[in-house]
């Protein structure tokens, strides 16, 4: 059980987000706040409803909080269960807040003598030799969420067929204490990223918003992103928002009612690295709360 729930949050951490039903995400209990002793609770999880936990709590490993004053925040009181996590955090300074689990690595597979053989009898008996259906032995080797030195080290100098993809995921949130500043914004210049133009912490209901996407610090045109208002347990259709940002990697978005957003995308390019790979996948989450004018 504890080698699946690896895999399984592994996979999310380097899959492309939209290839699965599962969705990553950190909401907190509000994102705008105003006081001198503030605190904010914060629940993280990959489900298959919108903040709704039903399937397994993100890991707090990654999970970091950058302060007003571009520095770390303690996350407080952490705890995982069985289907999230959650923790606080003390807003002491006036500012917003960048809440992310940003996570990166390597995923390999190959074929070994045994699975080769496997996809030979399978072809003999008509049988699919990869994907749904293929027999467990033709699967071969892989290799999960590791560093290039795990690489080098763990796959076989003999391996045939090998086929190493980078990853990289961010999964955010942001809250204000007071005024909204853009300091703990301020892009790291790898993979995608968002840019305030509208401050994050400053959406309401019926009104336009315009964020940039930055895909290693530049602007990201033809993101495709998928845009949801949480509570989809209680409709019944997911109410989504298909919104692609343009040539300036800006993306507009007009929020239809008040609630808690969403925001999605997901990119494949060959712009790795590390030498071994050959094809790099890149997947942003953001949670943002629209409030009624």
């Amino acid at each position: 059980m504890k080698l699946r729930t690896a895999l399984v949050l592994a996979l999310a951490a380097l899959a492309p987000l939209s290839a699965s039903a599962h969705k990553q995400w950190i909401v907190p209990s509000q994102a705008v706040v105003n006081g001198n002793d503030v605190w904010v609770t914060f629940d993280g999880a990959v489900s298959n409803q919108l903040f709704f936990p039903d399937h397994v709590p993100m890991r707090l490993d990654n999970v970091t909080a950058t302060g007003p004053d571009g520095k770390p925040v303690e996350l407080r009181n952490a705890s995982t269960g069985k289907y999230r996590s959650t923790f606080d955090l003390q807003l002491q300074q006036v500012g917003t807040y960048r809440i992310s689990n940003a996570s990166a690595g390597l995923s390999a597979r190959w074929d070994t003598p045994e699975s080769l053989a496997a996809k030979a009898r399978a072809e003999q008996e008509g049988k699919p030799t990869t994907g749904p259906g293929a027999p467990p032995e033709t699967r071969g080797g892989f290799l999960r969420n590791a560093t290039p030195a795990e690489l080098a080290s763990k796959v076989p100098a003999d391996a045939k067929n090998l086929q190493v993809t980078e990853g990289a995921s961010r999964v955010e949130t942001f809250v204000t204490n007071g005024a909204p500043d853009t300091t703990a914004l301020a892009p790291t210049g790898k993979g995608i990223e968002l840019a305030p133009v509208t401050h994050p912490n400053d959406l309401a209901a019926g009104e336009e918003a315009t964020f940039r996407f930055l895909l290693d610090g530049k602007p990201a045109a033809g993101l495709e992103f998928e845009i949801i208002r949480g509570g989809t347990r209680y409709r019944n259709a997911q109410d989504g928002i298909s919104a692609t940002t343009d040539a300036e990697g800006l993306l507009k978005v007009t929020w239809p009612e008040a609630g808690v957003y969403w925001l999605e995308t997901s990119m494949q390019d060959d712009k790795t690295t590390v030498p071994q790979a050959t094809q790099r996948r890149l997947g942003y989450v953001v949670t943002l709360e629209v409030l009624p004018q």
